[in-house]
């Protein structure tokens, strides 16, 4: 089944949403790998649409303040430390012996 909203077709959920209710859900939830700077910027554009849309659809700015208080998927950094090794340790009481054949 396709969904169109607006004559665009929504291929997943999210663009679904975005088409459906008219804002950005990046805006309200930001992106893994934005800085400090990038983020407080977003927020300061998010909370102003928040205010526009309490005024004009009180039920879509409860939807994007939920959205502001989701987290977006942190990426795994690296830790700049190597991987453990496993040591092998000789097992107690075992004193197997290989024989090679000359």
């Amino acid at each position: 089944m396709k969904t169109i909203v607006a004559g665009h077709e929504a291929v997943t959920t999210t663009e679904f949403a975005e088409l459906a209710l008219g804002i950005d859900l990046e805006l309200f939830t930001g992106s893994a790998t934005e800085s400090a700077m990038e983020r407080a910027a977003r927020l300061d554009v998010a909370h102003e649409v928040l205010a526009e849309l309490r005024e004009s659809d009180p039920e879509t700015a409860a939807y994007a303040e939920s959205l502001l208080r989701t987290l977006p998927l942190k990426q795994p950094r690296p830790s700049g430390r190597r991987p453990r090794r496993a040591v092998r340790r000789p097992v107690k009481g075992c004193t197997a012996r290989t024989a090679v054949a000359a």
